[in-house]
């Protein structure tokens, strides 16, 4: 499990047959978990001042590889006594969006993020969402893509200072809302108020 709140910024050494050798001050062990650009990765090899992780052919698939290069978000798994600032975050990615559009607002930027729609029943206004493993609110929600403000702090600690319309960002639905849908959404008779209902008597 991971926090959505960004360690560390590593730079890519390679990327080889399913091997990523990162730089970074972090100093993992062995068969630890970490996300990178928020997919969860197990450490196979350490030395000084990088390590190595190996990412399966599933994971290839999901995730926006072309990324893997430059800079990345790392966070190492999180310890049973961690404060969770952010949300839980399982650093399994569902999918790859695409930045659509971005606005600046002065003291703050609204970048709109599209992704296949049938990923949209998982977001919700005001839910949570990790892009790319940062631990976000969600804003609006559209047909085919949601908005989410990005704050000065998370623009200067995260690449998201980087980031341009077209990039593909890596995609964590709320691991909430796909828990309550797969309970009660898939009935047509249950709405999110009656779900909002149900999660208020608890």
């Amino acid at each position: 499990m991971f926090t959505g709140l960004i360690r560390e910024l590593a730079n890519v050494k390679s990327l080889k047959q399913g091997t990523l050798i990162l730089q970074a001050k972090y100093k993992p062990n062995i068969g630890d978990s970490i996300a990178v650009n928020g997919a969860c990765l197990t450490v196979v090899k350490r030395s000084e001042g990088e390590f190595s992780v190996e990412l399966s052919p599933e994971t290839e698939k999901l995730i926006s590889i072309k990324n893997l290069k430059g800079r990345v978000h790392i966070e190492p798994a999180m310890q049973i006594n961690d404060r969770l600032e952010g949300h839980i975050v399982q650093g399994h990615v569902d999918t790859v969006g695409t930045i659509s559009k971005i606005v600046n607002n002065g003291n703050s930027f609204d970048f709109f993020v599209s992704c296949e729609r049938k990923f949209i029943k998982f977001m919700i206004p005001k839910g949570s969402v990790a892009i790319d493993g940062v631990s976000l609110t969600i804003n609006e929600v559209y047909e085919d893509s949601f908005r989410l403000t990005i704050i000065p702090h998370t623009m200067k600690n995260t690449l998201f200072e980087s980031y341009q319309i077209g990039r593909e960002v890596n995609i964590e639905t709320d691991m909430f809302a796909r828990y309550i849908y797969n309970m009660f959404g898939k009935k047509d008779e249950v709405s999110w108020d009656k779900i909002d209902s149900i999660m208020a008597s608890y």
